[in-house]
């Protein structure tokens, strides 16, 4: 049967339909009330060379379908394959933005606390989301201070010989050692956290009161002091919330976009007790090639939008956010644990009633989602279009021209022999010449390349000399493309001013790149240098979209290296704890690293191990260290 065979066929029931391509592979997914009406009106369309469905009619071969009970298991199920699946004709949620929960692990013997970005259906608890993101981090912080709960990674199911520092400060109640908690005393903690994770102050402060008073009276003091503390903590807690609940307005989440030359930027607002706690930010490119479809009824007008479309009339052929608001708000709320009770949108969608119905019963209380006209709501939503054109700007700026634009103005101002397709960049990161780094990053025809990203750690540069280091980066990147027969890049890009220039330029032109292009451009003054003219430099303008591009990709190299540096500073600080032991000094410190490998190979070590690299009377003290109980 083939597909417009398969099309008339069609029930007239609600479900979700999947067209797919010649290699099986699904291309579109999309829900009905009717399958047989919805799927037929691609025929009637594609008929007419309308170019919303033209592409997709063109490619689909094949078309399978899955019957649901009524609408709402429709948009549920539909969510669900787009997210698998991840179909070229459907809008996807692009941005990788998740907020943070706090995790209790209540199906583990001893259940721990975490944050955690990923919801699993693995028994344990999970509350949030956090806004901001560090609230979650503070929130497990205070579980740690009060509860005494861990966040280790150690194998509680079983029993270890010691505990660690966080049992000796008070953070832990050390289930990890045979003795030191007991099952009863530590499933108390983890249903206190769970009423405080859960908001129920008024029943926590009564339980750990009545607690309090106990330990008190059988003379327990450690412990009611313990108790004493938990109830202050809690009592304070209260009467913060009390406060905002005074102050408190609906939770809301608010959208607004902005669309210009088919690139899309969206703005989510979330409020919570009255104030903006974050922001959220999507974005889409090249929309005419992505939005052919449309997914139900018409949207309303392009010209009723509140925000601002210059080229609105252009587009309305092929363009209407209405299909990307409803998607987005699919992929963002339908697997959510919480939703705020209302969600302004600037534009109506056909699905918003159904859409808001289905959150409503997975959420067990009212959500609405509406489209304010005027008033309070409609500014809000007024604000988020305007913050939404502010993003485009900024995402799109460097495109604002044509990509290609901006490849040619930018081989003609540094006299590239062609337009360069490929641009490395390196950058330097240390504090005051320590555990020196280095980050190269890779532009490639208008997008960056995370996969070609490289990092270095600086071997042959002692203290701080980032002319040297620069040197030898550059050396040891070209050397490995000259050893493995690799093609240059259209440009080498250097994150600094003059000198790190010509320590760049001299590493090429000892491995015989004479001719290979490089530049730089300072931090401060935004200049870029050509090397060989460096006399001249070149000041562009502060709104150039070329200055745009060599900025946006130095300033990628810089977050690289700095988060790179600050891995590497991590791992000295850890490693630094040998230092604390009587008798190892930093010579003694790089002997065992070296001999041992890591901390943790010396931390195993047992005292004839150790007495092989350092005196035995040292041996012991650091053998006593890592093995006190």
């Amino acid at each position: 049967m083939d597909l417009f065979e398969k099309i008339r066929s069609l029930p007239q029931q609600p479900g979700v339909y999947l067209y797919k391509n010649a290699d099986g592979d699904v291309i579109y997914v999309g829900k009905a009330k009717n399958l047989r009406s919805r799927v037929r009106s691609y025929l009637l369309e594609a008929s007419q060379a309308n170019a919303k469905t033209g592409s997709l009619m063109r490619e689909a071969v094949d078309l399978a379908y899955i019957l649901v009970a009524n609408e709402h298991e429709a948009l549920a199920l539909e969510n669900n394959l787009i997210k698998q699946r991840k179909p070229r004709f459907n809008i996807l949620l692009r941005d990788d933005k998740t907020y943070p929960y706090v995790k209790l692990t209540l199906a583990d013997r001893f259940p721990k606390v975490f944050v955690t970005r990923r919801l699993r259906k693995d028994g344990s608890a999970y509350y949030g989301p956090y806004f901001p993101g560090n609230l979650a981090y503070r929130i497990v912080e205070l579980i740690h201070r009060s509860f005494q709960l861990p966040s280790c990674k150690v194998d509680l199911s079983r029993y270890h010989p010691r505990a660690c520092l966080q049992y000796y400060i008070h953070r832990c109640l050390g289930p990890c050692v045979e003795g030191f908690t007991n099952p009863e005393a530590y499933k108390s903690a983890v249903r206190d956290a769970q009423l405080f994770l859960e908001g129920r102050h008024a029943e926590l402060e009564r339980t750990l009161t009545a607690r309090m008073m106990a330990a008190a009276e059988s003379q327990q003091f450690e412990a009611a002091a313990r108790l004493r503390d938990q109830v202050s903590t809690v009592r304070q807690l209260s009467e913060k919330q009390r406060i905002a609940t005074a102050e408190q307005t609906d939770d809301l989440d608010v959208f607004g976009y902005h669309l210009d030359d088919g690139h899309l930027a969206v703005n989510l607002f979330h409020m919570r007790a009255g104030k903006i706690v974050d922001r959220r930010e999507f974005f889409w490119e090249d929309l005419p090639d992505q939005l052919k479809l449309a997914e139900g009824d018409e949207a309303e007008p392009i010209s009723d939008l509140p925000c601002s479309m210059p080229n609105a009339e252009s587009n309305a052929e092929l363009i209407q956010p209405s299909h990307v608001l409803s998607a987005l708000l699919k992929q963002i709320y339908i697997d959510q644990l919480y939703v705020p009770r209302t969600i302004l949108i600037p534009v109506d969608f056909p699905d918003r009633v159904s859409l808001a119905a289905l959150l409503s019963e997975r959420t067990g209380h009212r959500i609405e989602i509406s489209v304010p006209q005027r008033g309070e709501k409609r500014s809000l939503v007024d604000l988020a279009a305007q913050n939404a054109k502010q993003s485009h700007t900024q995402r799109f700026r460097v495109m604002a021209p044509g990509r290609k634009a901006i490849q040619e103005a930018l081989a003609d101002m540094l006299m590239l022999p062609d337009i360069p397709h490929r641009i490395e960049c390196f950058d330097i990161s240390h504090i005051q010449g320590a555990e020196t780094v280095a980050s190269l990053v890779v532009w490639e025809d208008g997008k960056m390349n995370k996969s070609a990203y490289r990092k270095f750690k600086i071997m042959n540069v002692l203290g701080v000399d980032d002319f040297a280091s620069m040197r030898e980066v550059v050396f040891r990147r070209y050397r490995r493309l000259k050893e493995e027969d690799h093609p240059m890049p259209s440009l080498v890009l250097i994150d600094g001013g003059i000198g790190q220039l010509h320590a760049a330029a001299d590493a090429l032109e000892e491995l015989g790149f004479t001719s290979q292009p490089i530049a730089s451009i300072a931090k401060r003054e935004e200049v870029i240098y050509l090397y060989g003219n460096e006399d001249e430099p070149i000041v562009l303008d502060r709104r150039s979209p070329v200055l745009h591009l060599v900025q946006l990709i130095r300033d990628e190299s810089h977050r690289f290296a700095v988060g790179y540096h600050r891995q590497r500073r991590a791992i000295r600080d850890r490693e630094s704890a040998l230092l604390s032991i009587a008798g190892v000094g930093e010579r003694t410190r790089q002997r065992l690293l070296t001999h041992f490998g890591s901390l943790r190979d010396v931390e195993q070590a047992s005292v004839e191990s150790l007495a092989a690299v350092v005196s035995k009377r040292t041996a012991e003290s650091i053998f006593r260290y890592f093995h006190a109980t």
